[in-house]
């Protein structure tokens, strides 16, 4: 019998790597951006065009490299960080496995132009799919630049799993917040299809912070330093105000590099609680400095999730800290009156004495008892008015309150009950039909094969969703003006999505318009939305968007219906009338699918008569 293990080709290996290193064209800015910050450059340029599909290039003024070395760094575990297994314990770089790569040339076309500095001639590499096609002198700035050319060509099933150009886009600019806000002394240009979106100079870490997320960012910090044996903390936390419900901007770095660490999460958010209501995220950005013997950051092939020696300590730590900085800026300040000439107010006693020449006090006076009118007791008028009033409406009330018992039918002992026959039940679609709520969220009523119970929010997202794709599709949606204006304080990324989804909102009847920075003013919104948080629906759509995506083109329209409508549906908790509960109930059977939401979430439940007779 033959041997079956054999050795995989190198390029086989490549791509199986840039499977877990390379997951979209983030992943290739995240991994060459941290290379030219290894490599002490100062100023670092992106260039993007179609969201990192076609082109990916990347420019630095690092040390660059020899013409030997650039060909070798494409080799897998080739790397200048590291030389024994005992360097993974003291790493001062962001890079040291050697993959990156490797994996990057596996699946897409690379050139590389480098220069040492100090040298005259640097070296141009073209590698196709792992494979070498040239390499010659060229004359080139000092450092390097990279040019990733049409990234999956060969793998053309990732290639298609691939978001839409703006979740890609949002994707990149969320990894380049992260790279940009610890590097603080690196400049850095993000341009993308020949706009400019960033560019940031060096400055302090709350001047990049606020350079990153707006200027509206710079009154909301409180700065947080932490000195201990065990680590070193500096950074700010967001005022207990600006808690927002969802994208909060939450950043930690140890050593400067990007982690995802729930447990410390857990700290800060413990040192928040009775400050901020319930389901509200607060801000922070923080940077951990460790030893860095005391942690694990070769866990995960993203070097995002980080194990650390003494995560207990430095738990207590931060959250003593953070508490301790809410508390040192949450401090309400004394209010100083001038108290020169001013009155000396007698403390309450038991009575109270009035000393003043113009007026005289009758000691008699009972507000609480009727007097009959009189010229010298004018000002006691008014209050035998209101209750000469109230006693002529206490009566009023009686006797309605006794018409009312006297309509009243007498309830039925018990024993009559049990020989009544039972009533017939009224049909589904019968708006004299009794209705209950049960918990502010569900509708309760008898039909023949049981008891129905209809999720209120559900159906209301069902009869809002046909009806906006209704309106769309015959042309006919309409918008209502704001009279004033909502802004929108959005992040880069965010700001993205929305120039992307603008044109298809607009046709859902939003009204949109830019002002500085990421700002933005919402105008008008759909018509029939009264009451409903202009502001929060915005970013629900653009949650919904950067999360999810939207996976064809032709169903945004829909996608963005779906999300208005779960916006101004009736919330769970709402308690409703009688009348509310047969209109809604009455839309929602007049659907033609009225048992589902969009998404497939179950809105109408019969419990069966069984069922409920097995309860008894």
């Amino acid at each position: 019998m033959s041997d079956v293990i054999k050795l995989l080709p190198d390029s086989v290996a490549n791509q199986i790597a840039a499977g877990e290193v390379i997951q979209r064209p983030a992943s290739v800015i995240k991994e060459l951006v941290e290379n030219a910050i290894d490599a002490q450059a100062t100023h670092v340029q992106i260039i993007l065009k179609d969201a990192g599909r076609t082109l990916i290039q990347i420019i630095d003024d690092g040390v660059g490299m020899s013409e030997t070395d650039a060909r070798l760094a494409f080799e897998r575990h080739s790397t200048s960080k590291i030389r024994t297994a005992d360097d993974l314990f003291t790493l001062h770089t962001m890079g040291f496995r050697g993959e990156a790569l490797a994996s990057i040339a596996a699946i897409s076309q690379v050139e590389l132009r480098t220069r040492r500095r100090g040298e005259q001639l640097g070296t141009r590499l073209i590698i196709n799919a792992s494979q070498c096609e040239s390499q010659e002198p060229d004359m080139c700035p000092e450092g390097s630049n990279f040019m990733i050319k049409n990234i999956f060509f060969n793998v053309p099933a990732r290639r298609k799993f691939l978001k839409s150009n703006q979740v890609e886009l949002s994707n990149i600019v969320k990894e380049f917040e992260k790279l940009a806000l610890v590097n603080n002394e690196v400049e850095f240009t993000l341009m993308h299809n020949g706009n400019v979106m960033y560019k940031l100079m060096k400055g302090t870490f709350r001047q990049r912070i606020v350079s990153l997320m707006g200027n509206s960012m710079d009154q909301q910090l409180l700065p947080i330093s932490i000195d201990t044996s065990i680590v070193k903390v500096r950074g700010y936390v967001g005022k207990p105000e600006n808690a927002r419900k969802r994208n909060a901007l939450q950043f930690m770095f140890v050593n400067e590099r990007y982690m995802r660490h729930p447990y410390f999460h857990k700290a800060v958010m413990s040192a928040y609680e009775q400050l901020i209501p319930e389901g509200e995220q607060p801000n922070y950005f923080l940077r951990f400095t460790v030893d860095p013997q005391a942690i694990d950051v070769n866990i995960h092939p993203t070097k995002t999730e980080i194990k650390f020696e003494d995560e207990m300590p430095i738990w207590q730590i931060l959250a003593a800290g953070v508490k301790e900085v809410l508390g040192r800026f949450s401090e309400v300040p004394a209010i100083d009156f001038d108290t020169q000439d001013a009155p000396t107010i007698p403390a309450y006693t038991g009575h109270v004495e009035v000393h003043h020449p113009d007026i005289e006090l009758d000691k008699a006076y009972n507000p609480f008892k009727a007097t009959s009118s009189s010229s010298g007791q004018r000002h006691h008028a008014p209050e035998r008015q209101v209750t000469s009033n109230w006693d002529e409406l206490f009566a009023n009330f009686e006797r309605k309150k006794r018409g009312e018992l006297e309509q009243k039918p007498v309830e039925q002992p018990a024993e009559s009950l049990v020989e009544t026959p039972q009533e017939p039940v009224l049909p589904l679609g019968d708006l004299q039909s009794v209705y209950l709520q049960l918990k502010g969220r569900y509708i309760l009523s008898p039909v023949k094969s049981g008891l129905m119970v209809i999720d209120q929010h559900r159906a209301h997202v069902r009869i809002l969703f046909d009806r906006y794709v209704g309106r769309i599709h015959t042309g006919t949606m309409s918008s209502q003006t704001i009279l004033f204006p909502e802004v929108l304080h959005l992040s880069a990324a965010q700001g993205v999505a929305l120039q992307e989804l603008l044109p298809d909102m607009e046709k859902m009847g939003f009204a949109l318009s830019p002002l500085s920075g990421n700002d933005w003013a919402v105008n008008a919104i759909p018509a029939g939305l009264d009451g409903v948080d202009a502001n929060a629906m915005v970013h629900q759509i653009l949650e919904s968007v950067e999360s999810g995506g939207v996976p064809v083109k032709k169903r945004i329209l829909d996608h963005l219906a779906l999300t208005v409508a779960r916006s101004a549906a009736i919330p769970v908790g709402r308690t409703l009338m009688q009348e509310e509960m047969d209109i809604l109930v009455a839309d929602l059977l007049r659907l033609p699918e009225p048992n589902y939401t969009p998404d497939g979430k179950t809105i109408i439940s019969v419990i069966p008569m069984d069922q409920i007779n097995k309860l008894f």
